[in-house]
């Protein structure tokens, strides 16, 4: 009774207030910023609001300036720094445009190069000799000629959906849809000089596609590519090894820093598309050449002998050699990003060294280590967005078409695609490039950039070489040098001339830093609210503690109180309910009497009426009981007077 007392005449506040607007009323009275105050004390409604505008801007500005720090707070910076110190020296990895000898390859392609030769005698007028190549015991292309027959070089005549068949002159009437692989913009010429190929799915014949091109010289290598691809698998890796260049073919001279070097300082490693490739200065024997000087004179020099007379000619339509300056533990795609190196000239290519370290998450989105990217690295060496690519294309490649793509590593327990095995492997793996160059096989979403990488800033300068008056005795001395086993002269377009080296030892650091520190984000979140709200980190406590666990608090009461007032109200509905089935059930019997216990008054209460009997009315009231009795025997005298009065 006192506590519902002090409730009653005390007004309730803070935590245990009874509504939300009397909990907001005691926070403005007590709380350290000073606006929130200033709305419940101002006097008049003009000033009361005018303080409600300024703190509701106030708080807009905080929460806008508080956003903008948190995203400051996920921000880097980049630092350069630059190093003058000694240098390692990248591995350089050196191929000939031409991936096997001609000379030693006919044998395997002499079905492929037959059908060629039709094919630009009968759309071109070329004509050549009779072949003197005899095919061989071992025929690698027994059934490539009925391969030729199926996918044959088509010139289009007009778009009415048919075309011509360059090597046995049958027309054709073309199904499916047509893509130009050259560009967007198509000869303008006759619609006649527009050639391709056709491929259709081997399951489904309806299925086709044709593929056209502007050039017929881009129609020709495409399509004997595809043939040349299909040979080549088939062909085990150490015949080809023997069918490509050897370190004694393709190195005649080497220097290093000023010292000699040979072929011991290179490894060799087979690339699908480019044959035997050198590599120097792998640091496969565990030890990473460097340099101390900068300049043409300290870094690699080399003379390569290209044998252009034994190139491929429909293969290959240029003559050099193809390099590629890369870090140790980073795959050469060669076919990517290399830098071709004429012959007959001398090619300087000066290097700048650049070392980048960018955040991960949540700054970036990119990987470490690769480990967190669901895609097998088939290479064998350091991640790189290039790798991670190939390697998802080369997984889709075997489970959407069986078999694995020639210019790619093999994944485990898979078969590079061939006719014999998969003769449905060109359709697919056209069809799948397609996918991937629109992005639609999910792998440019996948796979990330590295966070760390090395990258050689490369510059490129040629002079002619050998020079004029100083030809005829270098190529006599590399004749001399290299005749014992070429037995022929050397000639000038056969020899390329390579130099790499660092321009200077600048060895520059880009590195990715936190714009911001936690120290920092909660320096300018203090300062937000000392400017715009006079708050401190004891205010913001407060306002935690009133707006969410007290505000909770209080919703969480009021609603448990309707919970127990409907509860309350649902048990005596109930109770209602059952005394009014149990005197429907009993009628006139008296339960009281039922009972072994003597009846109360409330049970009296409860107890039917006899028919007979009359209704019970209240009795009068005893008026004796209300005359006053005193306590006294006699009355005062003076008490007398004023009742005679």
């Amino acid at each position: 009774k006192i506590t519902a007392r002090l409730k009653r005449t005390l007004p309730v506040r803070g935590p245990q207030a009874p509504t939300l607007s009397e909990l907001m009323r005691w926070y403005c009275l007590n709380t350290n910023t000073h606006g929130c105050r200033r709305i419940v004390v101002s006097r008049g409604r003009l000033r009361r609001l005018l303080w409600i505008v300024l703190t509701l801007s106030a708080v807009g500005l905080i929460l806008w300036q508080c956003a903008e720090l948190l995203m400051n707070y996920y921000s880097a910076s980049v630092s350069v720094t630059v190093q003058f110190q000694k240098l390692p020296f990248p591995a350089v990895t050196i191929c000939n445009i031409n991936p096997y000898k001609y000379s030693a390859m006919k044998e395997y392609l002499y079905e492929l190069d037959k059908e060629t030769k039709k094919a630009l005698e009968t759309f071109y007028g070329f004509s050549e000799g009779k072949s003197k190549v005899r095919r061989s015991v071992d025929d690698w292309n027994s059934t490539g000629s009925d391969f030729f027959e199926q996918i044959p070089l088509l010139k289009v005549e007009d778009f009415s959906r048919t075309a011509t068949e360059l090597h046995s002159g049958q027309k054709r009437k073309i199904e499916g849809s047509v893509f130009h692989k050259d560009s967007s913009i198509v000869n303008s010429g006759d619609s006649n000089d527009i050639i391709g190929f056709q491929l259709c799915d081997a399951n489904n014949s309806s299925e086709c596609a044709l593929y056209t091109f502007s050039s017929g010289v881009n129609a020709i290598q495409e399509w004997y590519k595809l043939h040349y691809m299909n040979i080549m698998a088939q062909i085990p890796l150490e015949i080809k090894e023997k069918l490509s260049y050897s370190a004694e073919d393709l190195l005649l001279t080497c220097f290093f820093d000023g010292l000699s070097c040979d072929k011991r300082h290179f490894t060799r490693f087979h690339h699908p598309l480019h044959g035997n490739c050198y590599t120097f200065n792998s640091g496969e024997s565990g030890t990473v050449l460097s340099t101390s000087t900068g300049g043409s004179e300290y870094g690699l020099q080399v003379v390569l002998y290209i044998d252009e007379a034994d190139y491929n000619p429909f293969l290959v339509t240029s003559t050099g050699a193809k390099i590629m300056v890369h870090d140790q533990n980073e795959y050469p795609f060669i076919e990517d990003i290399g830098t071709e190196i004429e012959t007959a000239a001398a090619t300087s290519i000066g290097m700048h060294f650049t070392q980048s370290r960018k955040l991960s998450k949540p700054y970036s989105d990119c990987t470490e280590t690769g480990a967190d990217i669901p895609v097998e690295n088939l290479y064998n060496k350091s991640y790189s967005l290039q790798i991670c690519l190939h390697s998802c294309f080369q997984k889709a490649m075997v489970e959407s078409c069986g078999c694995a793509q020639y210019a790619q590593p093999l994944p485990a327990g898979a078969e590079y695609c061939n006719y014999k095995k998969n003769p449905n492997w060109m359709y697919c793996y056209y069809r799948l490039h397609e996918k991937f160059v629109k992005e639609q096989l999910g792998c440019q979403q996948i796979c990330k950039d590295a966070c760390s990488f090395k990258e050689w800033a490369l510059t490129t300068s040629i002079a002619q070489w050998p020079s004029v008056v100083s030809e005829d005795w270098m190529l006599r001395v590399l004749s001399w040098d290299k005749g014992q086993k070429l037995n022929k002269k050397l000639n000038k377009t056969d020899l390329a001339n390579l130099m790499v080296f660092y321009k200077d030892l600048n060895e520059r650091f880009i590195s990715e830093n936190p714009a911001n520190t936690l120290v920092i984000l909660l320096s300018n979140f203090g300062g937000q609210l000392g400017l715009w709200m006079s708050c401190s980190v004891v205010c913001v406590i407060e306002i935690v503690e009133v707006f969410f666990i007290d505000s909770l608090s209080i919703v969480l009461r009021r609603q448990w109180q309707r919970a127990k007032k409907w509860w309350s109200g649902r048990q005596q509905g109930r109770a209602a309910q059952a005394t009014a089935s149990d005197v429907e059930r009993q009628g006139h019997e008296n339960p009281a009497c039922i009972d072994e216990d003597l009846p109360t008054f409330t049970t009296a209460l409860r107890l039917p009426l006899p028919q007979d009997s009359p209704l019970p009315r209240t009795p009068p009231p005893n008026y004796s009981t209300l005359r006053l009795e005193t306590a006294f025997t006699e009355q005062l005298p003076d008490t007398l007077e004023l009742s005679q009065h």
